[in-house]
């Protein structure tokens, strides 16, 4: 019989349906099974190319002809040192999936990437969540990258600070806080996940790993508060010119809760040449 494309229209009470004949015949038992077994090795590409990397990284197999391990992956498979540990790392969080019976598995180190950060038990908690959110298929990077922000908001303590509270900014990979690591700030409101603060010039809404506590009792938190207000006041006049900003920027990094008597000279100079103090 021969198997060809066919397209055929019906009129039912008015409405016109298509009939698509396949141009091949179904699988057969055997076909079926075939197919089966070339997904699973699709699954696997990736798994078991993140085994075979580390067993040669941990059994230095590589040392023959390269010193070091990345230049091995450097100049066998041309990428990079993290490229492999992604995939070393993609491997054991396919091993934990599987050891725990999840059925719908990963099929690149990418979609298990964001997963690799947490423990065991919370990995297969995020791998089967983001397969439900993705309608029992397969998940994105994106909605496992999601579930698993969300796992590390619940297990998150409490937000330490209190509104008030004198901090010092830790920028770490804050792209907003570029330039602001080691300045203070007060904390002006306190979120469930995070904290709004002002420094003198600005205001950022950052997590607790951002801020480290000054210490500072409620009155020095006051006498900080009063410093920061005074900075404001000339950086809204618009008009500070190089060495304004220099003064301020070196005042946003003091480590006493209150000013020398040079740098409230200084500051009184600034109010004084700016008419802030009016």
């Amino acid at each position: 019989m021969a198997w060809s494309k066919k397209h055929k229209r019906k009129k039912k009470r008015g409405i016109s349906t298509e009939v698509v004949v396949l141009p091949f015949p179904p699988l057969t038992e055997d076909e079926e099974r075939d197919l089966l077994h070339l997904e699973r090795k699709v699954e696997r590409a990736f798994f078991e190319a993140g085994l075979s990397l580390r067993e040669i990284r941990d059994r230095r197999l590589y040392r023959n002809a390269h010193a070091t391990f990345e230049k091995y992956c450097k100049e066998r498979f041309n990428f990079t040192r993290q490229a492999a540990n992604y995939l070393i790392a993609g491997a054991s969080v396919f091993e934990t999936l599987t050891t725990n019976g999840c059925q719908i598995l990963p099929t690149a180190e990418r979609q298990v990437r964001p997963i690799t950060s947490l423990d065991e038990s919370e990995q297969v908690e995020a791998w089967s969540t983001a397969v439900t959110e993705a309608g029992n298929r397969v998940p994105s990077s994106r909605i496992v990258k999601n579930v698993v922000h969300r796992i590390k908001e619940k297990n998150q303590a409490p937000i330490p600070f209190q509104v008030g509270e004198v901090c010092q900014i830790i920028a770490k990979d804050h792209p907003e806080l570029r330039g602001k690591s080691g300045c203070w700030c007060i904390v002006h409101e306190v979120y469930e996940f995070s904290c709004l603060v002002h420094t003198w010039d600005n205001e950022y809404i950052v997590r607790p790993e951002h801020l480290k506590s000054l210490g500072y009792s409620q009155e020095e938190c006051q006498q900080m508060f009063i410093i920061g207000e005074r900075m404001t006041r000339l950086h809204e006049t618009g008009k500070l010119d190089e060495a304004a900003l220099w003064v301020l920027n070196g005042l946003a990094k003091i480590k006493q809760p209150s000013l020398t008597e040079l740098q409230e000279k200084l500051l009184n100079l600034l109010e004084t040449e700016y008419k802030t103090d009016e």
